[in-house]
């Protein structure tokens, strides 16, 4: 029995104003386009400290810096993704007037007690780089290795002069790069009392950082913003200033504007690294390999299936039923149990549920993003989106989890106790799992910590709209009539023979296909993040989904079949883990890439930090690559027992 028309409309009516409604919040660029005049004062922002090595951030005046002159001003990050990543703009001291060079002294900073000594010291061994942005664009420094020049964000709070070397030094001194582009202002624009169809937007900003050794005493004479005469200083002679207990600081910068003709649509080609080469031989070679695999499914289905199905057809003619005959043999044998339900089939409708929700957010995030609604100035927002994606997909998650229920159970009953175990069952996971995180986090006082606002944000998101959502879409599957499978049940379970090989090896070895498909777009993911580098390749990301997808229903379709047909009934879990131990592959790949390339973490706090949140996405992928194998055999199974006579 279908829904009445106005349930469905209204339903359809609320999704849709549900999803436009988010993806207005997320459509991007021109918003934060700003046109300045000549003489405009222009303000840094600054955001968290961060590092490689612990990736826990800090916030930037807990070290003994500059503040302004208004006093310090905390904004939070205004969308959830930029709270999970712990983002806390602040306002700087940094300031500057559009195209007029200058070099200005800041401040001098008390003499350093033991413990400003001993955190400072702290934070620059531990890499910890600061991070500071203009209109938007984050600053930019280059490094050059002696090979080849490397671009990083931000700089670093202070460094070790050479190895073994125990002094350590802070970097006091910025001198900045800002590129204009002149671009016409459509209206026109008061510059210096005159309407002009000119102004000037910022396209770059590139910083040097500089440790000096001031004297501190014609420092002691100036006042915030006065100007010094630093442009012509030799800075590669000056000696560092070193930190110890009762130094002082000197803080001083210096600015010059350079006209650029990089138009402002495409000033973040400078952030985005170029893989190119890279990512076409990864998608070359999943390709190959899904061509490979789409060859054993129709070797499967074209000598094997269509063969078996004919000499079925022709033995039915001559001995009537032909339904599982004394010449039967394989999966036609296992037909009266191929479709008994499986262990826990509760919990596993309620997997199957959460699954398709992770994959249609992540595929749906992925194409809006490739679409151009995130910019790379709002790339906290890719991981927002996905999570309300993920929330709003709760419709299609019951659904689908209330449909495999009632087609394995034969009855509604309890339908709402497996919606409502697909609404808690992974948010609940992922929710207790980062309680833990937070708890570290707030040991370690970094800005990352969740505050009770965000926490009641996600909540109310989850039970206000996932969870009932989720419960609609539950009721609406209750009342679509039950598909019915195509041979009947048998009463006695047939006996299932002893193999060779355990199944369970099969089954761990079908996700390296699935995960070959990822591997490097799972190491430009891994690196953005831990190195704070701009990732950008989602039209490849989604392309490698789609094959993703395609691998995870081919390897669990061919695990599925090869079971049937050694007379093994017992399908349902086994085809959920053929292609979700792709997900166990990922969190070791994870633990490697921890070890190997991050070279371990500082602290044991920090390892679990990066550990808890690598099972989080780890299970995610489980559960999506789970569903999707799990549903394409069991179409298949659907499929080849209704081309046989009952």
């Amino acid at each position: 029995m279908s829904p009445p028309v106005e349930i469905r409309n209204w339903v359809i009516l609320f999704v849709l104003c549900l999803t436009l409604g988010s993806l207005t919040f997320y459509l991007t660029g021109e918003s934060y386009r700003h046109t300045y005049s000549t003489g405009d004062t222009l303000f840094a922002k600054m955001n968290s400290l961060t590092s490689i090595q612990t990736l826990i951030p800090f916030s930037y005046y807990s070290l003994p810096f500059c503040k302004p002159l208004g006093g310090i001003m905390r904004r939070s990050s205004r969308n959830l993704g930029g709270a999970l990543m712990g983002d806390q703009v602040m306002n700087s001291p940094y300031r500057f007037s559009m195209n007029i060079n200058e070099s200005k002294y800041l401040c001098t900073t008390s003499p350093l007690s033991l413990d400003d000594v001993a955190v400072l010291q702290q934070r620059i061994r531990e890499l910890y780089q600061v991070n500071i942005a203009l209109d938007s664009l984050p600053a930019r420094r280059y490094v050059n290795t002696g090979h080849y020049e490397i671009m990083w964000t931000g700089f670093q709070v202070g460094y070790n002069e050479h190895r073994g070397d125990e002094n350590v030094y802070v970097i006091n001194h910025l001198k900045f790069r800002i590129s204009v582009h002149e671009s016409s202002m459509s209206g026109g624009c008061m510059i210096g009392g005159d309407y002009s169809k000119y102004g000037y937007e910022i396209v770059g900003f590139e910083v040097v950082p500089y440790s000096i050794n001031y004297r501190h005493k014609e420092e002691e004479k100036l006042k915030m913003y006065d100007d010094m005469d630093l442009a012509d200083c030799p800075f590669n002679h000056i000696s560092p200033q070193i930190i110890r207990e009762n130094e002082q600081i000197s803080f001083t910068y210096e600015v010059e504007f350079v006209k650029s003709d990089l138009a402002w649509s495409s000033r973040w080609d400078l952030y985005v690294e170029k893989n190119v080469r890279i990512l076409w031989s990864s998608v070359m070679s999943s390709m190959i390999s899904i061509l490979f695999l789409s060859c054993i499914v129709l070797v499967i289905f074209l000598r094997s299936v269509w063969r078996e199905l004919r000499m079925h057809d022709e033995l039915g003619k001559l001995t009537e039923p032909a339904y599982v005959n004394s010449e039967s043999s394989g999966w036609k044998i296992v037909a009266g149990d191929a479709f008994r339900k499986p262990s826990h089939p509760m919990i596993l409708c309620a997997l199957v549920g959460n699954g398709v929700q992770i994959t249609i957010a992540a595929i749906v995030a992925v194409a809006l993003a490739r679409s151009g609604f995130v910019t790379p100035a709002l790339r906290r927002l890719v991981l927002t989106q996905v999570i309300m994606l993920y929330l709003l997909a709760g419709l299609i998650g019951g659904y689908v989890s209330v449909t495999l229920w009632k087609m394995i159970q034969h009855t509604v009953e309890r339908w709402h106790i497996v919606s409502l175990l697909a609404g808690l069952l992974f948010p609940g996971i992922s929710f207790l799992v980062h309680l833990i995180v937070n708890f570290a986090l707030w040991k370690s006082k970094s800005t990352a910590v969740i505050s009770i606002y965000w926490y009641s944000v996600f909540l109310s998101l989850w039970l206000l709209v996932s969870l009932p959502l989720t419960v609609l879409g539950g009721f609406l599957a209750k009342r679509v009539e039950t598909i019915q499978f195509p041979v009947p049940l048998n009463d006695i379970p047939r006996e299932i023979p002893r193999r060779r090989f355990p199944v369970s090896i099969a089954v761990a070895a079908s996700g390296i296909l699935p995960f070959g498909i990822l591997f490097i777009q799972l190491l430009f993911i891994l690196s953005s993040i831990t190195f704070n580098r701009n990732f950008s390749s989602f039209g490849f990301l989604l392309l490698s989904l789609v094959m993703f997808v395609i691998s995870c229903g081919g390897v669990s379709l061919v695990l599925t079949y090869r079971n049937l047909s050694a007379e093994n009934w017992q399908w349902w879990w086994k085809a959920f883990f053929a292609s979700g131990s792709v997900g166990v592959y990922m969190f070791l790949y994870c633990i490697n890439y921890l070890v190997y390339d991050l070279k371990g973490l500082s602290s044991p706090a920090t390892t679990v930090v990066y550990l808890s949140y690598a099972l989080i996405a780890a299970v995610s992928i489980m559960l999506s690559a789970g569903s999707i194998g799990l549903l394409v055999s069991f179409l298949f199974v659907v499929l080849l027992y209704s081309c046989i006579k009952v």
